[in-house]
């Protein structure tokens, strides 16, 4: 593991071309994400994760994917989800809980039990943006509440539950991506409210959560820092490790996003120095993928020893 770098990779398609392979074994990537694109049924997304695993001879070799339900479904070639919105589990939440418990525990349960199928052991989930009347629909339904309460309750739920199934969580966006007004896909959200109100709605439903990885918004929080995304904020960073109260791994969002204006390595580099432990990259154009590889710096003890945490949940 000691020779691993600092970031995440996308590849391109169901099975890794020589170029990647190249690539993989040069850079030594902490991990790799799949999406729709590298998925096409149980039996080749299985043959693909064997194939990543055996390049770093490592069983537990860390593999994600965006798989929340609802309309971020990345098993939609095996089966559909499309129902299964955390909006409907939050409105569940509140009108029978004795259903919710079961509903949602059987979904995560299956849900589970097809990623580990697959060889997948990480979702980045769960997403504890709250729900905000106005705000850019990149969240939406993806969102349990506009309670920040029902949002933490099941968060802790989600949490609890992927991790007694032996598949790590990524809880995002922390600290919050509610209140954005554009989607962070194509420009920079800027947020101007308190903190004093920041800390009793956004941000709270992140606190104590025992999830060995978190994943940051590109989102300016102009009370704390007028300039920079969390991803890029010192400042920011500083408030979700000592604030908010986060102590494992802080990985970044996707670095192609265009709300980070600089370019790839410049962006790279800042989500480093602010404090980010891992970052993501996941279109899999080589090209770029070489260019975070380079500025990624070899995973460091605090990287491995909280690696080694995460390892042992696995089943």
């Amino acid at each position: 593991m000691i020779n691993r770098r600092s970031f995440i990779i996308g590849i391109r398609s169901y099975k890794l071309s020589s170029k990647e392979k190249k690539f993989i074994k040069k850079y030594k990537p902490w991990g790799v994400i799949l999406f729709k694109r590298n998925i096409k049924d149980i039996r080749q997304s299985k043959k693909l994760t064997l194939e990543i695993r055996k390049i770093f001879k490592d069983k537990n070799y860390p593999i994600l994917i965006d798989q929340e339900g609802g309309r971020v479904n990345r098993l939609e070639n095996i089966i559909s989800f499309e129902s299964f919105t955390s909006e409907f589990f939050g409105k569940k939440f509140i009108s029978d809980k004795r259903k919710f418990n079961i509903l949602f525990q059987l979904f995560i349960s299956k849900t589970s039990y097809l990623l580990k199928l697959i060889g997948v052991n990480i979702n980045t989930v769960p997403v504890l943006d709250l729900r905000v009347k106005g705000s850019s629909n990149i969240i939406g339904n993806r969102s349990y509440s506009a309670n920040p309460k029902i949002v933490s309750a099941i968060g802790d739920f989600c949490i609890k539950s992927y991790q007694s199934n032996g598949i790590g969580t990524v809880m995002k966006h922390i600290p919050g991506h509610g209140l954005a007004k554009v989607d962070s896909h194509y420009s920079t959200p800027i947020i101007n409210k308190k903190i004093s109100y920041l800390k009793k709605r956004d941000f709270i439903t992140f606190m104590n959560k025992k999830t060995f990885f978190a994943m940051t918004a590109h989102i300016i929080f102009k009370k704390i820092d007028k300039l920079n995304t969390v991803t890029h904020s010192i400042k920011m960073i500083k408030f979700i490790r000592k604030k908010i109260g986060f102590r494992n791994i802080l990985i970044s969002d996707d670095l192609s996003m265009k709300s980070l204006k600089g370019n790839l390595k410049e962006n790279t580099i800042k989500a480093f120095k602010a404090g980010c432990n891992i970052v993501l990259h996941c279109n899999g154009i080589i090209k770029e993928m070489e260019i975070v590889g380079k500025n990624s710096p070899l995973i460091d003890k605090f990287i491995i020893k909280k690696t080694s945490q995460f390892y042992k949940i696995l089943s």
